[in-house]
Parts: structure tokens; sequence; C-alpha cells
């Protein structure tokens, strides 16, 4: 009869503990969450789409946009929100800053989470995205793209000055002869009104062109402990592309620079051919005064391309992490990597969209996409993540820019750049 007594409470308890877990499991679908983002309003309204359509898959879920225009602003509040210990839920992070905040435990491990998810995987990424946002062995963000450097060009200038557009297997020397031939002064008042390149000479761009010709960046791309832009090879690739400017000058000077950076001259038609990553594309697609398309690198010994992405980040701190893994899996899911991709923004990382007849529709610019992006993937290499490894490269980046303007010889600046940035090489731990 005890047992009698006993058995309904004991079912009654049973009840309990299901129906708490149930309403546990919906609560990871509920709640609020921030993401942080940055980019020019095509890029935004892709990323305000992609929220809106999260909350309509999960009604109970509510997404705070927040819009941070400029990427120097935006890595400003970053750092800001991070040292407060508040920092949105979702946060956008380039791999090449992800050392700075994975060595501080900022950011939340991913392994798990994609580990048990259903819908994406690991082997859905293209590798080349996914292994740069492994610090010390696990993964801290979920890539969003897997963009190269590519050369924007004017169809338009090309067609008036006579030019081949580029092939794919064009050379420096094809690529200097071309710059010169769209450099022109237009009036006959000995100035130059049309610059055949445009040019941000920081150290990621002049990457490509040294990995290129034989040379490296650093002494170790996993756990860098020197510069190795004095070796013989990584010179002589630094000296040609700055050679750009101060020999041939097919590039603006620092003053023409200032009063017009080269993005906007593209768009007003001044500028032969500019190099950027696929973020530049939504912007250009509001082009309507001429044509133009993209073509990859220009090659010399070896091919090679640096690596452009952006990861969707949980901070540690975050509370709802249920909450914040569906909304982060969703962005990185087909469906939502088609969202963003489909502003032109992104070079999808997941291989099923970036090789989607979606993605690569030949009636959206740039229709050379195929070419200029996906089939340079196995030849894309990543810069280093160690911790202190933004701090170098803003150091080398100032030096760069001094030899590209021709303020000191490219000798001077690399030793500067030893000097200043060996403090920040030192004593990192590998990622």
């Amino acid at each position: 009869m005890k047992t009698l007594k006993t058995f309904p409470i004991f079912i009654f308890l049973i009840f309990l503990v299901v129906g708490c877990a149930k309403t546990n499991q919906a609560d990871t679908s509920s709640g609020e969450l921030s993401f942080m983002v940055f980019g020019d309003p095509a890029e935004i309204k892709a990323y305000q789409e992609l929220a809106t359509t999260f909350e309509a898959k999960y009604p109970d879920a509510k997404v705070e946009l927040i819009n941070i225009p400029g990427q120097s602003d935006y890595r400003t509040r970053l750092a800001a929100d991070f040292a407060a210990g508040t920092p949105a839920d979702v946060v956008l992070l380039n791999y090449r800053r992800l050392g700075t905040y994975a060595a501080r435990g900022a950011l939340e491990p991913l392994d798990d989470y994609l580990a048990k998810s259903k819908i994406i995987s690991r082997q859905d990424f293209y590798p080349q995205a996914l292994e740069p946002f492994a610090y010390q062995g696990k993964l801290m963000c979920i890539p969003q793209n897997l963009s190269s450097l590519v050369v924007y060009y004017n169809k338009d200038l090309f067609d008036q000055a006579g030019l081949s557009y580029p092939q794919n297997d064009w050379t420096w020397q094809d690529f200097l002869q071309t710059a010169q031939a769209l450099t022109r002064d237009l009036d006959g008042d000995g100035q130059t009104d049309q610059h055949g390149l445009g040019f941000e000479s920081v150290l990621a761009r002049f990457a490509p062109f040294i990995w290129q010709h034989g040379g490296e960046v650093t002494n170790n791309d996993l756990n860098p402990t020197k510069l190795a832009l004095d070796w013989p090879l990584s010179l002589q690739a630094i000296s040609w592309v700055v050679d750009l400017q101060t020999k041939y000058k097919v590039v603006p000077n620092v003053e023409e620079e200032a009063s017009e950076d080269s993005e906007s001259r593209f768009m007003n038609g001044r500028l032969g051919m500019y190099l950027n990553s696929r973020r530049s594309v939504p912007t250009f697609r509001e082009i309507t005064a001429f044509d133009w398309d993209v073509a990859p690198l220009p090659r010399d010994q070896h091919i090679a391309s640096v690596l452009h992405s952006d990861g969707f980040c949980m901070p540690s701190s975050v509370e709802n992490k249920d909450l914040v893994w569906k909304f982060i899996e969703f962005a990185n899911s087909p469906e939502g990597q088609r969202i963003v991709a489909k502003s032109g923004r992104t070079v999808p990382s997941l291989k099923s969209v970036a090789e989607s007849k979606e993605f690569l529709d030949p009636t959206q610019k740039p229709s050379n996409n195929r070419a200029a992006f996906l089939d340079m993937a196995d030849f894309i290499r990543a810069l280093p993540i160690s911790p202190t490894w933004i701090d170098a490269e803003e150091a080398v980046d100032q030096e760069l820019t001094r030899a590209f303007y021709g303020e000191i010889s490219v000798e001077e600046a690399i030793q500067a750049a030893n000097n200043l940035a060996q403090p920040f090489l030192a004593d990192t731990d590998a990622p």
C-alpha cells in the first residue's frame, strides 16, 4: 500500500522534470540578443534581412542590430566594449584580430556547438576560411566569407585606352604596363587626371606580392617571432610595389589620396584599377556611369593571394549562449549565407553556397567572380593571429606607408618596422 500511495507523487515528479526540460529547451530559442556589425548601406541591409529572417524562424527571439558604419570606429567600439565587459552578444571579427581577444579568454569556443549542429558541419566550409579562426586548437568563430584580394577594373577606361581586359595568367609586367597606359593627363596641364591604380599601402596588400615573389612576411606563420621583410626576396617584392608610386607614378600620391581616396576615385571613373577584397562589390554595384569587373592579382614566381575573412563570434560573457549559437548557426547555414551573399558583400565560406547558381549568377556583377574569387581558394594564405600580431601589423603599416609615398627608403622603412614590431612578436603564444 505504501508503494501505491507514493506512486502518484513519483509520476508527478517525472512530469514536472519533463515539463521543466521542455521549458528550458524552448527558452534556447527565445529572448533578446544584440548583433554588432559594420559596413556600407547595402551590407547593413543584408544583415538586417538576416536578423529579420531569423526572427521569423524563431518568433520568440528578438535581434537588436547595432550598426557602426566605419571599420575604424567599429574596431574602437569593439575594443571598448570588451574592455568594459559589455560586448554585443554576436560580433563580427576579422581573423587577424582574433588572437587579441582569444588570448584573454574573451571569446567562447564553438567546437562543441558545431559538433552538435544538425545544420552545419566543419566539412561544409572551405578549410582556408575555417582554420584561421582556431586559437590554441579551439575554434573561436564561424567565418562568413572567404575572400581573396582582387583587381577591380574600369572596363570603359580599358576600352578607351585600347587595352585587353586582364587575363587570369597576367604577370607583374603586364600589370605595370596596364597601369601606365591608364595613367593620363587628360587636359594637357601637366597634372595627372586619371591614375592607373589605387593601392592601400598596408601589409595586407603587400603580403601577396611578397609571397608571389618567394618571400615571407614572418619567420613562422603560426608563431611569428620575427618579421621576414628584410629577406632578399621579400625586400625585392616590397621595392617593386613601392616603385608603382614613387617611380612609375601610376598610383595617386599622398596629397592626392588624402583629397580623394582611391575607392572614391574608382567610383568616379578616374581610376583604372583598384585592389580590394569582395567587400567593395555592394558599393560598386551602385555604379551606373561605367562598366566594371574583377580579375585575379597578377602573378610572379608563384600564385598567391591573402585571406580576407570575418567571423561570427560569441563573447564568453554572453548569458543565453544557446540562443546566440542558434543565430550564429543560422547566419552560417545555407539559408543565412545566401541572404548576405545576395548583397555581393561576401564570397560564402560554405562550399555549397559559394558554388551555387545563386552566387555565380552571371547577371550580377562582377560577372567574372568564379575566376577571380573561387579559383583562388587554393592559393589563399592567412596572416598570423598571435595575441599581439595586430599591433605588429599596424607598426609595419605605418612604415610601409612612409616608404610608399617616398618619405623614406624601403630599407629604412623595413628597419624601422623591425624595431617597432619586434616587441609585439617576442614571447607570444602560438595560436
